[in-house]
Formats: structure tokens, C-alpha cells, sequence
């Protein structure tokens, strides 16, 4: 129990309470953290974790933690910044920006570390000190030379090192060839730092933690235990973030429900065009034909929409008397600087022709207008149905395309980043309508302000929960009314590895919030010999886990059945085996190895070379896990559900696939049922399908299997596949 006393009366504090109107829930955060800071003995090996979310107020948070660190005796912060010059410049501005009262009372300095003087006077030392320093070694030689030899005074002084962005660089672990884990040069900096600093505090701040959580205390996976004992930091501290946040539940939860505006959101692309995105080739596509081409049929129609739901915005702030905002969309597939170019190109290109359209093809132009309006009316009409007229919008769009309210902005290394942010430091928005082309300065902690449109391709090798989070500009807070509008452009691959993450963070957060990080996580998979062990968290590769958690629902989706005179034989086997194992009309237990051969004879029944492949092993892993690792008389068993005469369609009238055979909800729906037995080992729900071709199928019965985790499921993650066995 800490009892720490902590003064919260002080200057700093109080002023910046007043103005920032902190919450009651950000005001317990932030002292709650100042008290642990000065209970505990942080150091680079057990930092104080601060906890928020993807543009949630993190910064904001810290900067609050700043202010009554200085009114708690502590001399200088030291604000570490991701290492690019926009996120160092936003957070600078940011910093100016909160403490201006202090700088022009002399209280306070803050500065740059790059453009720090040489020639500060006692004067100025003797005030509080605000160093921005970017994570690369010119920034922290300068930062050593500025405390440890120009003024060597301020070693003396209590700090408090704030590592912004924490994530597995700045952590510090990577895995060399030989397998042995080692402290990089960056986060080597940072510890020396610490050590040489005669008081000092280490605070990350981080939505992204977990590379910190998941390190393993030693490199050896023992086949003796199945849960990791990570590296603990000193204490971590949730920033709360409030009920108008947008984050992954949205877009991967709440866009499951028809009646939510969130099912609107996601528009599928295709590889194909992610191709033609990456560089020129007269082969695939003329840029001459970008207005009309269908090789880049979704960008298109990503920029027209884009323009619509900015203009339907700025009238709905004009008809109630607000002076209308300007709006930014998103292009982030890739790192090259070539494509940035060619993908600017391209949408420079969009625009002229739109705007040549006007007197040489109006019926086209006005086509993609009212498409784009058509689009955005279905999710205006389940917020609240006040939309402008099409004729209304179409006159403003019109108008929008003459005037060239839309700017293109390529945002890379190669921009004086200082001419595109403003004086807050987020991205400049010049006129209405902003586009934004770019890569790795769009990756992480920069904000751009009144997004409604994110064009994403990112398609690494393996795909790392950390980055892809931190990619997720689209997440934060938004107004009801801008998510009408708002699209969210990916592949489907892409989002399917998304939502995954999601599952993943939101189940690792959920184990955090309720302290159940203390206890570790439990990380399988199955080896050569197919005996399920631990997992070595610094290999999971996230295009590949699974997530378990309490009943969590595991499903093929997106297959195809073999054609009727192929499959009937394994059908008819099917309906004896499992209407054989007992009374359908209820559940009932059967050994998981029954359960095992009905998965397998189900599998052989589908078309591996038709839809989406199914991880049929990964499947049957989770299940034989949740049952042979239960505890309990039930230990080795799976509960059965039969339900037969079924006729899902295999798509939704959105044309995604469907993935809710089970009947979610009413009396005797099989997910009730199922959650209601499933409480030590998991549920097997087995639906025989009809497999009508009117359906999408192929004309023959079919069942369709759905394992629903049991209620006492610790927090899993499942790899899918042997990391070993991959290419690095």
C-alpha cells in the first residue's frame, strides 16, 4: 500500500487543472502515478508504466503527470520522443503550447535538445527545465553533453525521464542470430542515462505494451510450465479514457451490429490495386484513365466520398450556425518513397480530371457523386437521418471541385516537416478537404485532426501487434456525426488481421486491468511431435494467433463445400457419427478425441481450392487445449450442440462472408445453450447446413462447426503455426 504524501496544491498543477478541466478519472491517474513515482524505485528495468489507448489522451495525461512532478520537487523532464522530427516537433509545440503561462513567468524553460544553448545563465538553470529529446544518438549525445558537461549543476537535480511512445525498440530487446537477447544502443542510452542522474524517476507512457509484458525472464522455453513470468514493470497506472473514445471495438466489434452506424465503416480493396498503388507500370494501369480505370476503382471512389461526406459536414456545422471544419483522409500502404510519389500522382490526377469533368463528361462526374451520396446516406440514416439533399450536396461538391478545395500533401523524411504541421503541431489542414500520401511519419503519435477517410495497405511480412495498432490513426475521438462519413479502406486479409489484433489487445488489457498480468499469460502452440507447449512470446507472429478468451466463438468462415457427388458419402458418414453420439436434443458430452474425428471428416468435406482456406489444425489445437487442460470431471471432454435443417446463406447482403450460422440470440439459441454448459471445457456447436445453391453453396447438406470457449478461459494466445518453421 502506498502512502506516499504528494502536494497537489502547487502551481503547475492547479493552473493546468483549471484549464484542461481534467476529469475526476485523469485527476486519480495522474496523481496516482506522481505517488507511485516517488514510492517505488523506477529504473530502466522495472519502469512506471503509464497505459492508455491509440490517441486517447496519453500525451495529455503525461504532460498533467509533468506538472505535479514539478510541483513535487522534481527539477527537470526529460520528454523522449519517437524518433522522427514530426512526433518530436508536435510533442515540442505541444509542451509550449500547455506551460506557455510558465515560460513567460520565468518558472520554466523548455527546449529542443538539438537547439539548446550553450550560454543558459543561473538564472534560467534555476528554473524548471522541459528537454524534448528524440530517441536517436545525435539527440542523446547532445542531451549528455548538455547535462554532464555544460551544466553539469543539473546532474544534481531530481528528474524525471518520460519515454514517450515506449515501445519494443526503446524497450530495448531484439533477437540476434544466435538467439540471445541484448540491450539495444537506444535503450542503452536511457539506462546509462538513468545510472549516471543522481535522482531520478522512469516513467513509459505507451498504448502499445507488449513488448515489455510479454518479455520472458529467460530465452529458454521449459516444457515444464505452460505460463511466461515476464518482466514486471514497477507499477502500471490505466489512463481512463472516456465513453466518446473510437477505438477497435468499434471497428471490429461494434461493426457486426446491422444497427450500428460502425457497419458502414469498412469498404473491402483488392490486392490487385494495392499493386498498382505501389509503382508505375503502363502495363497495369495509365494514369490518364485514373477517373475512369478500374484498377483503381476503390481509391476513387475513396476520394469522391471523401469529398461528399466532407462537404454533407461542413453544411450540417453551417445549418447550425458553426463555422464549417476542414476534414483529412489517410493513404498509408507503404514506406517507399516512390510510391508516395506515384501514389500523389495518382490522386493529383483523380482530382484534374474531376475537375476536367465538369464541362467535358458531367454524367460521369455526377455518377460518382451520387454513388458516393447513396453510400453515405445508409449510415446517416441509422444515426439519425439528417442528411442535406443529394442536389444540396451535389451543387456544394460541384463547386468544391472548381474552387480546388481538395489538397494532395505528400508527408515523408523528405518534407520540411515544420511547413506541415500548424501551430500545434498537428498536420496542417489548408483548405476544406486535405489528402494526406505518406508512410512512416503517418505511423505513430502524429495527429491529424477531423479524419473521416483511411486508405490502408500496410502488408508486412509478418504482421507485429505493436505496429499495426500504432497505425491505426482512424482510432480516437470523434463525433457521432463525423462517423457517418467516415470509410475505412483496407483488404480483407488485412482487416481479418486487424480485428485479430484487436481480440488480442483488448483480451492482454482486459488481463491488465484486472491485475491478471501478475500472473502472466498463457502463450501455446503445437510442436513437430503435435503436443501442445508454450510459445515463446517474442515469436508470435499476429497474422497467425489465435486469442481465447471466455466464450470466444471459433468458426470457418468464408469456405466452400465440394460439389454434391463428391462429398455425400462423408456426409452421410457425418449425420451417423454425430447423430450416434447421443440425444441431439440436448447437449451432451463426448471424449475430445470423437470430437477431433468429426472436425477432420467435416474439413474433408469442403473445397480447399474454393473461399477462404479454414486452419482446420489450429482449430482442433484450440479445442484439444480447452479441454485436455481443463480442470475438473469434465477434463478431456467436449460438449456437443446439434441443431439440424439450417439455411445461412454463405454471404451477408453486404457481400462479406457470414460468419454467424448459430442462432446469437432468443430462447433456445445454441450460443445461450452454449454458454450455459460450457463452463470447464468448450461447447461444440454443430449445424447441418442445406447448402442450397440460392444460398451461395453447391447444392449439397453440409455441417457447419462453431467452438464456443468455455467461461474459466484464462487469457490465451495460440500460435498457429510453428514460428520456427517460417521464414524470418
Amino acid at each position: 500500500m502506498i502512502t506516499t504524501d504528494i502536494r497537489t496544491n502547487g502551481l503547475f498543477y492547479q493552473r493546468l487543472c483549471k484549464v484542461n478541466q481534467y476529469s475526476i478519472e485523469t485527476k486519480r491517474c495522474i496523481e496516482n502515478t506522481v505517488r507511485k513515482l516517488m514510492a517505488d524505485d523506477t529504473n530502466f528495468q522495472r519502469p512506471g508504466m503509464l497505459l492508455g489507448k491509440i490517441q486517447s489522451g496519453k500525451t495529455r495525461t503525461f504532460i498533467g503527470v509533468t506538472s505535479l512532478a514539478f510541483d513535487n520537487d522534481y527539477d527537470i523532464a526529460v520528454i523522449l520522443t519517437k524518433g522522427t522530427r514530426a512526433l518530436a516537433q508536435q510533442t515540442f509545440e505541444r509542451l509550449k503550447k500547455e506551460f506557455a503561462s510558465f515560460r513567460d513567468e520565468d518558472v520554466v524553460q523548455i527546449f529542443d535538445i538539438m537547439t539548446m544553448p550553450e550560454n543558459l545563465i543561473t538564472y534560467e538553470l534555476d528554473q524548471k527545465l522541459l528537454l524534448v529529446v528524440k530517441k536517436e544518438m545525435h539527440n542523446f549525445n547532445k542531451l549528455f553533453k548538455a547535462i554532464f558537461d555544460t551544466y553539469p549543476c543539473l546532474s544534481e537535480k531530481r528528474v524525471l525521464i518520460i519515454d514517450d511512445e515506449a515501445d519494443f525498440a526503446s524497450i530495448g530487446f531484439k533477437k540476434t542470430d544466435k538467439e540471445i537477447i541484448e540491450i539495444n544502443r537506444i535503450a542503452g542510452q536511457i539506462d546509462e542515462l538513468r545510472k549516471k542522474l543522481k535522482h531520478s524517476d522512469f516513467l513509459q507512457v505507451t498504448a502499445t505494451p507488449y513488448s515489455l509484458y510479454l518479455q520472458p525472464d529467460e530465452l529458454k522455453v521449459k516444457e515444464s510450465t505452460k505460463t511466461f513470468k515476464p518482466i514486471r514493470p514497477a507499477f502500471t497506472e490505466l489512463v481512463p479514457v472516456p465513453k466518446e473514445y473510437i477505438g477497435g471495438e468499434y471497428y471490429f466489434e461494434e461493426s457486426e451490429e446491422s444497427t450500428s452506424i460502425a457497419s458502414c465503416i469498412y469498404e473491402p480493396i483488392t490486392n490487385d490495386e494495392l499493386l498498382v498503388l505501389k509503382k508505375e507500370d503502363r502495363r497495369r494501369f495509365k494514369i490518364e484513365q485514373a477517373l475512369t480505370s478500374h484498377k483503381v476503382k476503390s481509391l476513387r471512389n475513396a476520394i469522391v466520398t471523401f469529398m461528399v461526406g466532407g462537404i454533407i459536414r461542413r453544411l450540417q456545422n453551417q445549418e447550425k450556425g458553426v463555422y464549417p471544419k476542414k476534414y483529412s483522409f489517410i493513404i498509408h500502404t507503404e514506406q517507399r518513397k516512390g510510391t508516395h510519389e506515384w501514389q500523389e500522382s495518382i490522386v493529383i490526377a483523380i482530382k484534374e480530371q474531376l475537375r476536367e469533368a465538369l464541362t467535358h463528361d458531367p454524367l460521369v462526374l455526377e455518377q460518382l457523386i451520387k454513388n458516393a451520396y447513396n453510400n453515405l446516406i445508409k449510415s446517416m440514416a441509422l444515426l439519425d437521418g439528417n442528411a442535406p439533399k443529394y442536389e444540396e450536396v451535389k451543387y456544394h461538391v460541384l463547386l468544391a471541385i472548381e474552387r480546388e478545395y481538395l489538397m494532395v500533401t505528400k508527408v515523408n523524411s523528405e518534407n520540411d516537416i515544420h511547413q506541415l504541421l500548424d501551430d500545434t503541431g498537428q498536420l496542417k489542414l489548408r483548405t476544406p478537404l486535405n489528402v494526406f500520401v505518406g508512410g512512416q511519419i503517418l505511423d505513430r503519435g502524429i495527429t491529424i485532426g477531423n479524419l473521416i477517410g483511411f486508405y490502408y495497405g500496410r502488408r508486412p511480412r509478418r504482421f507485429q501487434q505493436d505496429t499495426v495498432l500504432q497505425h491505426s490513426r482512424m482510432f480516437g475521438y470523434r463525433p457521432l456525426e463525423d462517423l457517418a462519413v467516415t470509410r475505412f479502406y483496407t483488404t480483407a486479409e488485412i482487416y481479418d488481421v486487424m480485428k485479430s489484433i484487436h481480440e488480442f489487445d483488448s483480451a492482454l488489457r482486459k488481463a491488465f486491468e484486472k491485475g491478471g498480468h501478475n500472473n502472466g499469460v498463457v502463450f501455446i502452440q503445437k510442436d513437430s511431435r503435435n503436443k501442445i507447449i508454450p510459445c515463446h512470446p517474442n515469436k508470435l507472429i499476429l497474422s497467425s494467433t489465435i486469442t481465447l478468451k471466455p466464450f470466444k466463438r471459433l468458426l470457418p468462415v468464408g469456405f466452400q463445400t465440394g460439389y454434391k457427388s463428391y462429398i455425400k458419402k462423408t456426409v452421410d458418414e457425418l449425420d451417423q457419427l454425430i447423430m450416434g453420439c447421443g440425444n441431439i436434443q440436448k447437449p451432451f458430452l463426448i471424449d475430445v478425441k470423437k470430437a477431433v474425428q468429426i472436425i477432420e471428416k467435416i474439413n474433408s468435406a469442403f473445397d480447399e481450392k474454393a473461399g477462404k482456406p479454414w486452419d482446420v489444425k489450429a482449430f482442433i489445437s484450440c479445442m484439444e487445449y480447452l479441454s485436455l487442460y481443463a480442470e475438473g470431471k469434465e477434463a478431456g471432454q467436449v460438449w456437443v450442440i446439434v441443431k439440424t435443417g439450417r439455411d445461412s446463406s454463405r454471404t451477408r447482403e453486404d457481400g462479406r462472408y457470414m460468419d454467424s450460422p448459430d442462432t446469437p440470440r432468443g430462447k433456445n439459441s445454441e450460443l445461450k445453450l452454449a454458454r450455459k454448459v460450457a463452463d470447464e471445457v468448450p461447447a461444440l456447436i454443430l449445424l447441418r447446413q442445406n447448402g442450397e445453391e440460392k444460398n451461395g453453396w453447391r447444392g449439397s447438406p453440409f455441417w457447419w462447426p462453431v467452438l464456443v470457449t468455455p467461461r474459466n478461459t484464462p487469457v490465451t494466445i495460440f500460435q498457429g503455426h510453428n514460428p520456427s518453421e517460417l521464414p524470418s
